[in-house]
């Protein structure tokens, strides 16, 4: 009998490039799944009370979700956008429809507020009792063929949703206390916010019901008796997409323990499913079957741009590589998935490799899906300098994160190329080029690898037992690079392996690190700095959500 082979975590040197973090794909763990679940588990039900919307499609609208101690309500503006007025920028100023997430039921009241101020957005003003605020543009094309289709009584291309994959995408939807709403801090203790972005997940989620019900409505404003509405295997098909910029890419630099509970949870799931000694027939089954259903979210994966197509012509050669290894019965033998990921690292691309990482949790609830409450990150003393440390200790440690920096002629145009900084415009992150813009004064401290650096050199002139306060004494423009270094002692996945202000340096890794965490799928890169992505294709609306349909949807079935 094969006996449990406890396989390790995998290295963070290796983890942690931003050419693999670039390739995640969701996974178990991801908070759109963990959501979902828990809403199925705990019976919450869901209502429209409010749904006042013109045949212009103009108007507003109320989805309510109550669960077992409290409900919280999406608040739907539809608005009719001239086309000239539609744009994903974050300077835009008006939206085909805006939303905020309302604690509990709104009012009447309440509606005539946020009637007043969530249209304008970041103009507006939104309260505690508001837990975010969003806003999202139709697909134009698709939107047309959608409504044209289901007012002549048809149902709409099915090639035509999948090439698009949704009839809105968000721009932003913000949270945690941004424009008035309500503070993270004041929410955490609820158990259905306790993982991270729990609140901003079910937004999305009624958003999309309130999409459906949308393009229902106009459809049979045109058609009259002739309308009808969408199939429901046609409406799962879409999901809610997102236009994604530079604004969301130093979030993994400036949140590194949040960060690292999720890498960490992530790994911490494959280690344990490649630890198992054998897999049963009902688990490899499961498997093969989910592998299959991937191949086909592939096959629908569609990007013009020429990074990520490349990736996908790797991604499609991996799954017929693999789709031949487990034709090999490797699955039958001891440590069957150790096995499996061990022939990928050598067979299979970055981006391979990482949907192998997620496809191999899917047979293993049991030992992946509790991960999800230690996802969070609750520990505000990790910020607390230690000032008794020694300096040799210090060392070290900077040593560990940031070995692979040491060695880099940090003064050479390539390495440090690029600068982030802040909009005045829009209080929003930005990239600029160091050497031909007027920016690296007012750079931000989001090149933790360049200042790690700069921090080691100041330590050679300290003795090893002399304490960091005496240090930070003497060099105090040192104390972030110090806190991210003694962070590290709980959080080996808290720091990138790679130079973010480098000539090379691809923001949409950052970003599709993040979202693949949300559980986004089809990510589409617009250029190095903006990504488009899908959320909750295939998942079962409110109406449909059950135990048995909560989970796999993001896996399309084989077709016939």
């Amino acid at each position: 009998m094969a006996t449990e082979a406890h396989i390790s975590r995998r290295d963070p040197a290796k983890v942690m490039r931003l050419s693999r973090l670039g390739s995640l794909h969701q996974c178990r763990l991801s908070f759109m799944r963990a959501l979902l679940r828990r809403l199925a588990r705990e019976g919450w039900r869901f209502t429209r009370p409010v749904f006042d919307i013109d045949r212009a499609g103009v108007g507003k609208a109320v989805y309510t979700a109550q669960g077992p101690d409290r409900a919280y309500s999406l608040v739907a503006f539809a608005h009719d956008l001239p086309d000239e007025m539609r744009s994903d920028r974050v300077i835009a100023e008006a939206w085909d429809a805006t939303f905020a997430l309302f604690d509990g039921i709104p009012s009447g009241a309440d509606l005539d507020r946020l009637a007043r101020n969530v249209p304008l957005q970041e103009a507006g003003r939104i309260s505690e009792t508001e837990l975010s605020l969003s806003r999202a543009n139709r697909s134009v094309r698709l939107w047309k063929h959608v409504v044209d289709r289901l007012a002549a009584g048809r149902q709409p291309d099915h090639d035509q949703i999948d090439a698009v994959g949704y009839l809105m995408r968000t721009t932003a939807v913000y949270g945690s206390g941004k424009f008035g709403a309500a503070d993270r801090e004041t929410l955490a203790d609820r158990p259905e916010l306790q993982p991270p972005f729990q609140a901003e997940m079910l937004s999305v989620y009624l958003t999309r019901a309130f999409v459906r019900d949308l393009v229902e409505h106009m459809a049979q404003a045109r058609g009259g008796a002739a309308a009808v509405r969408l199939a429901p295997d046609t409406a799962r098909r879409l999901g809610i997409g997102n236009s994604t910029g530079l604004g969301m890419a130093p979030f993994i630099i400036n949140h590194p323990v949040l960060f690292n509970n999720w890498i960490m949870a992530r790994e911490e799931a494959l280690a344990r499913v490649r630890s198992l000694p054998t897999a049963t027939e009902a688990e490899i089954e499961t498997f093969r079957a989910l592998f299959e259903r991937s191949a086909v979210s592939v096959d629908r994966w569609r990007s013009d741009h020429p990074l990520q197509r490349e990736k996908l012509a790797h991604l499609k050669a991996d799954m017929t590589a693999l789709r031949a290894r487990l034709d090999t019965g490797v699955l039958h033998r001891d440590t069957p998935w150790d096995h499996l990921y061990r022939w990928a690292e050598s067979a299979l691309s970055e981006e391979g490799q990482e949907l192998l990482v997620s496809l191999v949790m899917e047979p293993y609830p049991d030992l992946v899906d509790g991960l999800s409450g230690c996802m969070s990150d609750g520990n505000a003393d990790a910020f607390t300098i230690d000032g008794a440390m020694p300096v040799a200790r210090l060392r070290d440690l900077i040593q560990d994160s940031f070995g692979w920096a040491l060695s880099l002629d940090w003064n050479a145009p390539e390495n440090c190329a690029r600068a982030w900084y802040v909009s005045e415009e829009k209080l929003e992150p930005r990239m600029g080029e160091r050497f031909e813009e007027p920016i690296a004064a007012y750079e931000q401290p989001l090149a933790p690898a360049r200042d790690a650096v700069a921090a080691y050199s100041a330590l050679q002139g300290f003795a090893d037992d002399v304490p960091v306060a005496a240090f930070l004494q003497a060099h105090p423009e040192h104390r972030h690079t110090v806190r991210r270094a003694q962070i590290s002692r709980i959080a080996p996945y808290a720091e990138l392996h790679d130079n973010t202000i480098a000539a090379s340096v691809l923001p949409i890794d950052m970003l599709r690190a993040k979202l693949s965490f949300f559980g986004a799928t089809h990510f589409d890169p617009r250029s190095d700095r903006w990504v488009r992505i899908c959320m909750y294709a295939g998942a079962p609306y409110p109406d449909e959500l059950t135990t048995d349909t909560a989970d796999l949807w993001v896996y399309p079935e084989v077709p016939g």
